[in-house]
């Protein structure tokens, strides 16, 4: 399926706009510590009970390794073990990645879709590479069968400190849609960036 790229100047927009709603989002309150990774939650609007997340850790790896894992189209292993379905809509190489997502809820709630863009982007300077997604709307029709997930995002900022160690720092938020309960939602968002960060570790960390 090939998609038309946006304008440069649009994504720049996107990207510009999501970065700059942390201006007006809530201070992270810190939670935990599990694992070596620090856990924090934050609401995204003073009239939302919708809790954000973000996890941050350090990761002895070399940059390219864990670039080849996050923001790169050609490996999603590791992604959630939800995810039944993955397609890739169009991509221009460290630029963007266009997916359609189809996560497996169990019974009796039904299956979610996402379509979603991811924009990467590295600093010339200290290179930093980061790499934000976003739901992309108007691509993939709605399916009876699937409830469409539209309140997300998430970041991922991978600042190198040295040749072999880089500061990860991983934030988003989801609302999964339906008649899950928000609580229930705020209860587990915790854990998200825990296991996703767990996961790339068990990857691209050298074993002693």
């Amino acid at each position: 399926m090939k998609i038309k790229p946006f304008p440069d100047i649009l994504s720049v927009l996107i990207l510009t706009v999501i970065i700059s709603s942390d201006l007006f989002a809530q201070s992270w309150n810190f939670v935990k510590e599990k694992d070596g990774i620090k856990l924090y939650t934050r609401k995204e609007e003073a009239n939302s009970a919708l809790k954000s997340f973000k996890g941050v850790t350090v990761l002895h790896t070399q940059m390219d390794k864990l670039s080849a894992m996050i923001g790169s189209v050609k490996n999603t292993s590791w992604w959630d073990e939800n995810v039944r379905d993955i397609q890739v809509l169009s991509y221009e190489t460290e630029k963007y990645i266009r997916y359609y997502l189809v996560y497996h809820v169990p019974w009796p709630l039904m299956d979610r879709d996402l379509c979603v863009e991811a924009l990467i982007a590295t600093d010339p300077v200290t290179g930093t590479r980061t790499v934000t997604a976003h739901p992309l709307p108007n691509v993939i029709p709605e399916k009876p069968e699937l409830v469409r997930i539209t309140n997300y995002w998430q970041r991922w900022t991978l600042q190198p400190l040295d040749k072999n160690t880089i500061l990860v720092t991983l934030e988003g938020t989801v609302d999964p849609g339906g008649n899950i309960p928000t609580w229930l939602i705020n209860m587990v968002i915790v854990e998200t960036p825990l296991k996703i960060i767990r996961g790339i570790r068990n990857r691209v960390e050298t074993k002693p």
